[in-house]
């Protein structure tokens, strides 16, 4: 149980990685990675550390941000958020291939004088590689730092960190990159942090790729541009070597002074299903409480750099009323707009495809293609962010195709699903499926027949998620929740899964409609009802 002393890791739990920290005078900001999710980043709020609330996501409209047709896992990696004289920076990557040798990822930058305000247009930064960050040193110049890709034989893919200076007048990039870091043996150098701190610039780095071997690395200088050396007890955070540490994966971090001069790192964090080794839920977010050695370097205050479940809170000069909007357990679908922690697949969702309005109370999803298009999705979905969970909803919804189907998903990405759905087939008409893809090429149907459904009538669709089980249920007009015979593996929806190709996500459930004759069906949901065991 989290006390007003304790921090209980992770805070941010499901698929939140990548934190970038941020403290504007009593507001704590964390802006965490969404990848091929719409509205692009997403950004927690916090008065103590403890208690987090999702406020916003910067990147709403399709100016911004357009992922039509990017990759699974493509789209936004890993955002950096900033304050400087009044205004908020965002600068963030738009992946649109990571498969191969070459990887096209575009940088850009938005501001905003209000965090939860009408963000800019996007600056364009470069595309030399991803995780950008943005830099305001003291003399009041701007720089850019970022990793750079490349693909050449017999190199290093990793290349580096290069910096830039930045020009806010030109609202460009000028003179010439630096390269001030070729990482360490740990290999695979990204995410890089710039910070000054007393004499020293501090650059941080993530290494080790972002599985188990997952760190944190720390580097300083007298100069911005280098040489740079490294962190004496490097890495600075990492779970490798500590096969007990219930916080897996431990890199990619960002960190943060208190107003009483305490210092915290938040960094990404993954917790493995027991004995099964799959991080259901995705990358998370973690903080670690950390101090100042005597000679200039920083380490964890619990000693070492092992992460930590609990953590010390900060000391508070006074004690703010915490007031959080908890996540809602059920929608009705009352307001025109949809809650904040649904999103939906690489771009927004219009009239055409969504409407609160059409028929008021209900969510109107009108078919669109299969749940393995990366391009236009009628799908709305929100993070599991417990290991036990369940998850219902009512449908009406009329097919009169085997090519229409709507109902409730578990979804990971296109080759990573497991769907309870209602479709139609001339021989046994209006049904109830299950259709599941496990990360291989083709999908699979579990039950061994269809569960009829009386034309003209809804259906109550159900799911249970206890670790690794997952069990459908449904209920018709008048009767109880029935379940469904066959339990299924969770654990598919999952980073792990899948290997040969790049899994940064996490598990969502929500709502979705296909029609794969392209008449646009509807189907109508009266609610989404979300509970955490």
């Amino acid at each position: 149980m989290t006390s007003a002393t304790t921090i209980q890791n992770p805070i941010l739990p499901g698929f939140n990685p990548d934190p970038s920290i941020l403290r504007v005078e009593d507001d704590y900001y964390i802006a965490t990675s969404t990848f091929e999710w719409f509205p692009g980043v997403q950004i927690h709020h916090s008065k103590d550390l403890i208690h987090w609330e999702l406020v916003a996501h910067p990147l709403d409209r399709l100016s911004q941000l357009n992922m039509w047709g990017n990759p699974d896992s493509g789209g936004i990696w890993a955002p950096c958020l900033s304050y400087h004289e009044g205004t908020f920076y965002l600068v963030y990557t738009d992946v649109k291939r990571h498969h191969g040798a070459c990887k096209d990822c575009h940088n850009y930058l938005v501001t905003s004088d209000d965090i939860l305000g009408n963000w800019s247009e996007p600056i364009y930064l470069n595309s030399s590689g991803f995780d950008p960050s943005m830099f305001h040193d003291s003399d009041g110049r701007q720089w850019i730092v970022n990793m750079i890709w490349d693909h050449r034989p017999n190199k290093n893919l990793f290349g580096g960190i290069l910096l830039q200076e930045y020009a806010a007048s030109e609202q460009r990039l000028v003179g010439t990159p630096f390269s001030i870091f070729e990482g360490t043996p740990l290999g695979c150098t990204e995410a890089p942090h710039l910070y000054k701190h007393e004499n020293f610039y501090y650059l941080m780095t993530a290494e080790g790729g972002t599985g188990r071997d997952h760190a944190i690395t720390l580097a300083r200088s007298k100069s911005i541009t280098g040489p740079y050396k490294v962190h004496p007890q490097n890495p600075f955070v990492t779970s490798q070597g500590y096969p007990e540490a219930a916080l897996k994966r431990a890199g990619h971090g960002s960190w943060v002074e208190t107003p009483n001069g305490e210092w915290y790192v938040a960094h990404l964090c993954g917790r493995p299903i027991p004995y099964r080794g799959r991080c259901i839920l995705g990358r998370e977010t973690a903080i670690q409480k950390m101090v100042w050695r005597e000679d200039g370097w920083p380490e964890l205050a619990s000693g070492g750099n092992r992460p930590e479940l609990e953590v010390p809170a900060p000391a508070q000069s006074h004690h703010p009323t915490i007031t959080m909007t908890n996540i809602p357990s059920r929608d009705d679908f009352e307001s025109e707009t949809l809650n904040i922690h649904f999103q939906t697949l690489r771009i927004p969702l219009e009239e055409d495809t969504l409407s609160l309005t059409e028929r008021p109370g209900y969510l109107r999803l009108k078919g669109r293609e299969s749940l393995g298009s990366l391009f236009h999705q009628a799908l709305i979905a929100r993070r599991q962010q417990a290991f036990c969970y369940t998850a219902s909803t009512y449908l009406e919804f009329e097919p009169k195709s085997f090519q229409q189907m709507a109902g409730l998903v578990c979804y990971y990405n296109t080759s990573k699903f497991i769907y309870l759905y209602v479709s139609y087939d001339r021989e046994t008409g209006k049904h109830l499926n299950i259709m599941v893809r496990d990360g291989s090429e083709m999908e699979s149907y579990p039950i061994p027949s269809y569960i009829p459904i009386p034309p003209g009538e809804g259906i109550a669709l159900r799911v249970a998620v206890n670790y690794d089980r997952l069990q459908f249920s449904y209920a018709q007009s008048g009767q109880t929740w029935k379940q469904i015979e066959s339990e299924l593996d969770a654990t598919i929806l999952s980073d792990e899964v899948g290997g040969e190709h790049c899994n940064f996500t996490g598990a969502f459930v929500g709502l979705c409609c296909q029609d794969l004759s392209g008449t646009r069906l509807p189907a109508d949901f009266d609610y989404f009802e979300y509970q955490e065991a």
